[in-house]
């Protein structure tokens, strides 16, 4: 399933498409300007509502008080069919938890071959597409537990701008 999320590119609005390798060196060429900054890296995902849906998959890296960057991928499956909301949003979790388990073995590997010391960033976010409000309340503990089983820390609605915000412009 990782094939999904690796093949193809990614978009940022300002670089256009970039393969996995060239979002990694984005991240890190965006933390190396300012390496005296702390930055966040969350990953989000969302989808249409349509049987065969698109899934955005959003990396954000945030620089703390001064914004951030985003990188899209348009995840969708030819001929496999998504008959209900529920089996959409697991869907979402589990290419987020796919990509962030990548990411940190990758971008930290990334890292330590640049022999860059004293970066202050952290990956331990999900932005999960669920809240308190509307019919995804009954899902929280489920997408919560699937994601702290993959090593994360889960952020539901209102807090899950990665996937409610970034990705959800683009489903």
């Amino acid at each position: 399933m990782i094939e999904k999320i690796l093949n193809g590119n990614f978009y940022n609005p300002s670089k256009g498409k970039l393969k996995i390798e060239e979002v990694i060196q984005e991240m890190l060429d965006y933390i190396i300007e300012r390496p005296e900054k702390s930055y966040e890296i969350t990953i989000g995902c969302d989808s249409s509502s349509s049987q065969e849906p698109n899934f955005p998959l959003a990396i954000v890296i945030l620089r703390f008080g001064e914004g951030g960057r985003f990188f899209l991928k348009r995840i969708s499956y030819k001929g496999r069919k998504f008959y209900n909301w529920k089996t959409r949003i697991l869907e979402e979790v589990f290419l987020s938890c796919q990509m962030a388990s990548y990411l940190r073995e990758n971008f930290e590997k990334k890292i330590k071959d640049s022999k860059i010391k004293n970066l202050h960033y952290q990956l331990r976010y999900i932005h999960a597409d669920v809240g308190e409000n509307g019919k995804t309340k009954d899902m929280i503990k489920e997408v919560i537990g699937l994601i702290i089983g993959n090593g994360f820390e889960a952020k539901i609605k209102p807090e899950s701008f990665a996937a409610s915000n970034v990705a959800d412009r683009f489903s």
